[in-house]
């Protein structure tokens, strides 16, 4: 293999060709007109193992400002899920698409590039965030992107995501790939990690410092595992809150200062009417959960941070733990959108109740660095072939995923490639 005197990529021999089998490499740079992919059309809506398809379709053409990438490997999440089911409302409904390609985690090669886009060229090893925006908006210019109106999350509201073989996306959604980890374990942390690392450290004042108590529901999961470690990292308490005592090992392996699993209690779901003999249970029950949690922080010391994503199942309890003057913070509803608690408890401990969507640039790129730098393990737990993308999005859809977060390899042949050198050399 050899380096392109113009672009520094390296080359290798292989034809042009129109289409190009999954996992068989085009000449670096070369850009076949047709590309497979997993696709999801709106009349095929429902679970992930029939609203995805195999298709052949159209390579993304690239504007000024954008990137094509050959995509290594992809991550699994459960935007994914949510896209596939057309819940809770369609992708469609955004983009307008015909088709989409989904999937919002990718680790792959830069194989083209706009000629406005100055800071990545053909051959760059990347891994992608799934934020965009137009960037011409006063949040983009000097507030936060998350809040500009043209924001979207790549891969679920566009329709360019990572399960086909090329994906198109805007230059600032690169990132470096850390170059110890495999195509796999770069492509599934990238979400879930920056999400993570937004909602610790992204809302102001409430931002999770050295000493504090942050309680983690769903641990052992991709995006629990990262604020584990992320509260590890700064020096915080982390309280982790598991489902199955399989986990348990797992989750205080990652640093965790404690663990309750959730079944042990019985405080769970839509709030009882205030008043009701079944609110007084309820609360008898939330009272003992939040009892369990002084165990690690301390008699009478609620966590400063409450970190949410299932949302109906847990908020309840999720607002009545957390202390005065701190914050819940949810990026999702996994369990149900119905949350309900006890206002009571918020207004006169003047908590926050503070949703939370990915990150921008500099928060990913922030916590990217602590990847590269080796400071967080991307938890990969499972890795699929190219065949059963829709399989692992029916474990994820079902629970049944292991705890960490999941890959699926694309162009990569197999698993356990760091380079394109060995990913030629493998499909070779």
């Amino acid at each position: 293999m050899a380096l392109d005197q113009n672009t520094d990529a390296p080359t290798y021999d292989a034809p042009e060709k129109e289409l190009y089998e999954i996992g068989e490499m085009p000449p670096m740079g070369y850009v076949p007109p047709k590309m497979y992919g997993w696709i999801l059309r709106q009349e095929r809506h429902g679970d992930p193992d029939q609203a995805l398809q195999v298709e052949v379709v159209d390579t993304p053409q690239i504007d000024s400002h954008e990137v094509l990438v050959l995509v290594m490997a992809a991550g699994v999440n459960y935007n994914g899920v949510w896209a596939c089911l057309g819940k809770p409302v369609s992708v469609f409904r955004g983009h307008g698409a015909p088709y989409a390609v989904i999937g919002s985690d990718a680790a792959g090669i830069v194989w083209a590039v706009g000629d406005k886009v100055k800071n990545w060229k053909v051959g760059d090893e990347v891994v992608i965030h799934c934020n965009q925006d137009d960037g011409d908006d006063e949040e983009c210019n000097g507030g936060d992107p998350m809040f500009s109106p043209t924001q979207r999350i790549w891969g679920y509201e566009s329709a360019d995501g990572s399960f086909a073989q090329f994906t198109r996306v805007q230059a600032q959604q690169l990132m470096p790939r850390p170059k110890h980890l495999t195509w796999e374990e770069s492509a599934c942390y990238v979400l879930t990690l920056a999400t993570a690392y937004r909602m610790l450290f992204g809302h102001h004042p409430h931002e999770l410092k050295p000493g504090q108590n942050v309680l983690v529901w769903g641990a052992s999961g991709g995006i629990g595992s990262f604020a584990i470690q992320l509260a590890v990292a700064a020096g915080a308490n982390a309280i982790g809150v598991i489902s199955d005592e399989d986990k348990r090992d797992f989750v205080l392996g990652l640093g965790a200062k404690g663990v309750i699993n959730r079944k042990d209690f019985d405080c769970w779901g839509t709030l009882p009417e205030v008043g009701s003999e079944e609110y007084a249970a309820w609360f008898a029950e939330a009272r003992r959960f939040g009892k369990a949690i002084w165990e690690f922080t301390g008699k009478g010391n609620n966590v400063d941070i409450v970190f949410e994503h299932p949302g109906q199942a847990t908020f309840p309890v999720s607002s009545f733990v957390c202390k005065r003057g701190g914050m819940v913070v949810i990026c999702a509803g996994t369990s149900g959108y119905n949350c309900t608690f006890d206002v009571r408890h918020v207004w006169s401990h003047q908590k926050r109740l503070q949703g939370s969507h990915f990150a921008h640039l500099k928060q990913a790129a922030a916590a990217n660095k602590l990847m590269i730098e080796r400071r967080i393990d991307p938890c990969m737990s499972e890795v699929f072939p190219w065949a059963e993308i829709p399989t692992a999005h029916m474990q994820m859809l079902r629970n049944e995923h292991k705890p960490g977060n999941m890959a699926v390899l694309v162009q990569a042949p197999r698993t356990g490639l760091r380079t394109l050198e060995d990913v030629v050399e493998a499909g070779g």
